[in-house]
């Protein structure tokens, strides 16, 4: 394999589903000194910062509450997939010698506050001149276009979205950190109450208090970690659009380029992959980014991800903590994708652990419409 000389040496999730008695800072800092204690290193140790909170400067406010003075940071916002991007500019900076040990954590309590807008339009700004007076509910309207518009081309069916729901709740049943648990059968998904047609609450994520931290160093810089070290292979990203009036084909995603990047990197393709952690902020995201990472052709998500395939006991595990559907979703989902992903690379996912994983994708989404995508291939050396 190619790919970089960089490993993950450290994660740790937050507390995760409502956590009133915190705030984002505090769990902030107790995830990265956990990440941390498992690389072997201390807050002293760290001199890259890569974080997103809801602060106006992020690394500022963050470096001000861990006391540290990183020399290098960063904050980029390409919404849920930040965190895999953050981990492609820490292998630059940590390969350019702008720092050697980078921290990237996140914590958001949208649930305990209730933070979610409903709209997200304002009127200084295009969406809010030009898409605004349409009244859409953002990004589910968006979603539910791309929904439609994939189900009208490729006669993708309710069915098919429900059965990606139903996988990520088998998945999450063997997971005793996720918020919903409880079985879930096609049925319920597809009479669950429609939000914007053609998706329903079901086809929806959860909205949930959640994060963690991640540390990415080199080996020799990890010498005394707890845990084995994931080394980093391959990384890829891509942004298009923000206004969903401007996206060329709502069927295709920036993750056919970031995924062509983090394959050629890593030297690797699809079918080598032992595990898959998407982003599932809808279920029709998990169907379009199986097709556009290589797994299937265009237009036969649905039926690829029929009959259990993607669920416990199939032939390509998705979404191995339950995802953004069943397990959390904080806002921005990214993180605890990588998160997972060390974890199963590991063999420490417990009752959901996928046999002798020794490669994994993980792969980011962000924006209003498929907007942005950051790819990562982990591998266990």
């Amino acid at each position: 394999m190619a790919g970089s000389d960089l490993y993950i040496a450290g994660i740790a999730e937050t507390a995760l589903g409502k956590v009133p008695e915190q705030t984002e800072l505090s769990m902030l800092a107790a995830a990265s000194q956990e990440a941390l204690a498992e690389a072997g290193l201390t807050l002293r140790d760290v001199d890259g910062l890569f974080v997103r909170t809801r602060g106006v400067e992020p690394t500022v406010e963050v470096a001000e509450y861990l006391g540290i003075q990183p020399r290098f940071s960063d904050s980029t916002d390409v919404g849920g997939c930040s965190f895999e991007a953050y981990v492609n500019h820490a292998l630059a900076a940590v390969s350019a010698g702008l720092c050697d040990v980078a921290l990237i954590a996140y914590a958001s309590r949208q649930r305990s506050q209730r933070a979610r807008k409903r709209g997200g339009l304002e009127d200084n700004t295009l969406a809010g001149q030009f898409e605004a007076p349409f009244r859409p509910l953002v990004p589910i309207s968006n979603y539910a276009m791309i929904a439609a518009r994939h189900m009208h081309q490729y006669g993708t069916r309710p069915e098919h979205l429900a059965e990606v729901a139903v996988a990520a709740r088998r998945w999450a049943m063997l997971n005793p950190k996720a918020w919903s648990r409880e079985p879930l059968s096609l049925e319920q998904v597809m009479t669950s109450p429609p939000v914007a047609e053609p998706l329903r609450r079901l086809d929806c994520c959860l909205v949930t208090d959640g994060g963690g931290a991640a540390v990415v160093t080199r080996r020799d810089r990890a010498r005394d970690a707890s845990k084995r070290p994931i080394r980093i292979i391959g990384q890829g990203e891509s942004v298009t659009a923000w206004h969903i009036s401007q996206v060329e084909d709502l069927t295709v995603t920036p993750g056919v380029a970031s995924a062509k990047a983090a394959y050629g990197m890593a030297g690797v393709g699809p079918d080598d992959m032992d595990l898959v952690e998407l982003y599932d902020n809808f279920t029709i995201a998990t169907i379009m980014e199986l097709e556009d990472l290589g797994f299937c052709a265009k237009g036969e998500g649905g039926d690829f991800v029929s009959g259990g395939r993607i669920a416990p006991g199939g032939s390509l595990p998705v979404q191995t903590m339950g995802g953004g559907l069943s397990y959390c979703h904080p806002g921005m989902l990214g993180l605890l994708l990588i998160i997972e992903a060390v974890r199963q690379l590991r063999g420490e996912a417990g009752e959901r652990q996928v046999q002798d994983a020794g490669l994994g994708l993980v792969h980011g989404i962000g924006g209003v419409c498929f907007g942005s995508a950051a790819t990562l291939v982990l591998a266990r050396d």
